[in-house]
């Protein structure tokens, strides 16, 4: 059963704790969101050992050094953090054991070493010497079968951090107890991504067609949308679609409960955003919701005249005050950090992948390993 670190005993979290968290964004909102993590082991722990990655490197390459994190948190924290720039495991242990009572210590990108991304056991071994016990709170990458998010619960006591648990108790609101009418807003380039969340929210254990809807609106934009409307025989131009698609996904096209844009904002034979119509179309259905999850952008927020549909959907959602909302995914988080609006957004998770496979009723490696189960009904 997984243990939340919140209702573990203080006595359990002296020591060395070694801490997962997420560094991989554009900006620093995540690394904000890990600083109450941080603050919590600190007034525990004799010292605490940061764990991190960027970005998908080939071996070493200083473009994705988290040395600049390493100050970045530095800052954020008004405390001074050891940066570790090589994987030498004793000199390590050495300098953690022998340094004084609250220290912060930080490795490099995890990803450097070819044994992180293959769950490799013996380089999850040599991340647990450092410590007495690990906290998981890197929701985000929750979903990959990594070494510091996997197999390195097998030789130490884990434990869940305050922001997994906020990630794991509010997404399974919306799946669990959602109050009607739930939208779902989904934008992006890959549908198949977003194929589990439509599935699982689209019936109650029964077909698509013809069951009661989990969710009342599938608001959807983005190339997602363009693969869609080729599929229903729509005109799509020069757009970004998928061509070849599986038998599920031509199985959407007909789902009554998803909404479509009726008019769009192009570029060359290519749309790029959603139209002024479907805007209020799209506004009206958030107005109306009770529940809401947003998971994508709905054009190419790239380019500024693309924008305007995401920025719509984003002002919709803050100014329901009435429903329970959830934001997820770099480009959307950052977006609505943009309109200055998060503060108005009910729960903003640090997920985007995770996000998505958790609401597809998927079980996250990540959490498997801290003992979590998906209840079933």
């Amino acid at each position: 059963m997984i243990q939340y670190l919140r209702k573990v005993s203080p006595k359990k979290l002296k020591g060395v704790a070694i801490l997962r968290l997420d560094f991989n964004t554009e900006d620093d909102w995540r690394m904000k969101a890990a600083l109450p993590i941080i603050n919590f082991l600190l007034k525990h722990a004799s010292a605490v050992v940061i764990l991190s990655h960027k970005g998908r490197p080939l071996g070493f390459q200083r473009e994705f050094s988290l040395k600049q994190s390493a100050h970045e948190l530095e800052s954020l924290l008004k405390k001074d953090i050891v940066f570790f720039n090589s994987f030498n495991f004793v000199e390590m242990k050495m300098k953690i054991q022998a340094a004084k009572h609250g220290s912060i210590f930080m490795l490099e990108n995890l990803r450097f070493m070819p044994g992180e991304a293959s769950n490799n056991t013996g380089f999850a071994k040599n991340l647990a010497s450092l410590g007495n016990y690990y906290v998981n709170d890197a929701f985000a990458v929750s979903h990959r079968v990594n070494a510091s998010v996997s197999a390195i619960t097998k030789f130490l006591p884990s434990y869940a951090g305050l922001g997994l648990e906020s990630e794991i108790v509010n997404l399974s609101k919306v799946m669990e107890r959602a109050k009607r009418p739930l939208v779902i807003i989904l934008g992006g380039v890959k549908i198949n991504d977003k194929l589990g969340v439509i599935k699982f929210f689209s019936a109650s254990g029964e077909s698509a067609q013809g069951g009661k809807h989990r969710a009342d609106s599938f608001l959807i934009g983005g190339a997602l949308a363009n693969t869609l409307l080729y599929l229903k025989g729509a005109g799509v131009g020069k757009s970004l679609y998928e061509k070849r698609v599986s038998k599920d996904i031509k199985r959407l096209a007909q789902y009554k409960n998803i909404v479509l844009p009726r008019d769009y904002r192009t570029d060359n034979s290519a749309i790029l955003d959603i139209g002024p119509e479907t805007e209020k179309i799209f506004e009206k259905k958030i107005h109306e919701a009770r529940t809401i999850v947003w998971n994508g952008p709905l054009g190419m927020t790239e380019r500024p005249a693309f924008t305007h549909g995401t920025m719509a959907v984003a002002k919709a959602v803050a100014d329901n005050a009435k429903a329970f909302s959830i934001v997820g995914g770099g480009e959307t988080v950052m977006s609505i950090k943009k309109y200055n609006i998060d503060d108005k957004i009910s729960f903003i998770s640090t997920g985007g992948g995770a996000m998505l496979d958790f609401l597809a009723g998927l079980c996250l490696p990540g959490l498997s390993a801290l003992g979590y189960k998906k209840k079933t009904k």
